[in-house]
């Protein structure tokens, strides 16, 4: 039987469960007419808000390389050095709602069956924010989005009501869940902080407010690195800096981490896997985990804008990974989802040597010099 790469996430169908995350490269019609075109099963647009957003002057997004042969990490390119991962502290849309409308009207004629996620971000706290989230949620599916993606998780917005804020707080997050939840007609996905101390919490409250699906995860917060002969943040505004979000592959592994508690703490729900993916085998780490769907960003910024190689690759190697599995009768991304899940324990479970075989945590007994050949 041929291979089937199209997937049903949220009830809706995709024609491969590859999706540009929202960022950047998702900013215009332009860009995410490029990205269809391109081969993604699905786009999620930038966060689209109300309130007037500015950006910093200079650079909002930069990306640290690592050397091969030392422990040297710059944003300064240079000949051999790989990519560690991307910094940005770029705000939501700088874009109307009104400049928004007619574009996602369009997109959706040109594209009618793919896939056009919206992400929104309103504030939080009173009745108007949660009417503003409503307004947004509105416009959007009027528009013909197939899903809502709420930003509860952006880890620098210029306001304390808004992102991350909310992601920390499980009493919010389900909150703004139930407002929107109130007036869609399309499924909710809860775009969640990883910046939290036990993301289970925030995952149950939006579950509580009704979300279809979760989100996970945003980027990391942090600084970007200072440098050794000017003493200067690498990034920085007149020297001045604040926090950015991290993402590429040096969050793989964490973001891996974040995926897993929520699979294992729910593993009847929905979940959409975000961070550091660049090649299929990256992106198979999250399915084996749970994840229906996943979302790429820094790959695709480095590769055109909105990744037309990264897509052309990442398809190839889900199908030649079913092709190869054909004797198992695996034929679609359904059959594997969180074949690995439960692989993921507590240390207590992990088995320790046998009483004779431990040291104490040396190589050899203690007080005992090694064995001399002969």
């Amino acid at each position: 039987m041929a291979a089937d790469l199209s997937t049903t996430f949220t009830g809706i169908r995709f024609q491969n469960p590859f999706l540009l995350s929202s960022a950047p490269p998702t900013e215009s019609e332009s860009n995410i007419q490029r990205a269809f075109e391109a081969g993604w099963g699905g786009v999620v647009t930038k966060t689209i808000g109300l309130h007037p957003v500015v950006n910093v002057t200079g650079p909002k997004t930069k990306f640290l390389r690592a050397d091969a042969d030392s422990p040297h990490l710059s944003m300064k390119k240079r000949p051999g050095a790989a990519l560690h991962s991307s910094w940005n502290w770029e705000l939501i849309s700088d874009k109307t709602l009104d400049w928004w409308v007619p574009r996602l009207g369009r997109i959706k004629k040109t594209f009618p069956d793919r896939p056009l996620v919206a992400s929104i971000m309103a504030g939080s706290g009173n009745d108007t924010e949660l009417r503003h989230w409503q307004t947004l949620a509105v416009a959007c599916q009027d528009e013909g989005c197939d899903a809502l993606e709420l930003n509860l998780s952006c880890p620098h917005m210029d306001r304390q009501d808004m992102g991350s804020n909310i992601g920390k707080d499980r009493a919010l997050v389900s909150i703004v869940t139930k407002a929107v939840k109130e007036v869609a007609r399309v499924p909710v996905w809860a775009k969640l902080t990883p910046s939290t101390t036990n993301i289970v919490v925030e995952a149950r409250g939006a579950f509580l407010g009704g979300a279809d699906a979760i989100s996970s995860s945003n980027t990391f917060t942090s600084l970007p690195l200072l440098d050794a002969e000017t003493l200067e943040f690498e990034i920085n505004v007149d020297g001045l800096v604040s926090m950015g979000g991290l993402g590429g592959p040096a969050i793989l592994p964490l973001s891996l981490a974040k995926i897993s508690e929520l699979t294992q703490a729910f593993p009847d729900k929905s979940f959409s896997g975000i961070g550091g993916i660049s090649t299929f085998e990256h992106a198979l780490n999250y399915f084996l985990l749970g994840c229906g769907t996943v979302q790429v960003c820094t790959a695709a910024m480095l590769d055109s804008a909105i990744g037309p190689n990264v897509i052309r690759l990442l398809i190839q190697g889900l199908a030649r990974f079913l092709e190869n599995r054909a004797d198992k009768g695996w034929t679609r991304v359904d059959d594997f989802i969180g074949l690995r899940r439960d692989r993921v324990v507590a240390q207590s479970r992990i088995r320790r040597p046998d009483e004779k075989e431990y040291h104490g945590g040396h190589e050899a007994a203690e007080g005992y010099a090694e064995p001399t050949a002969v």
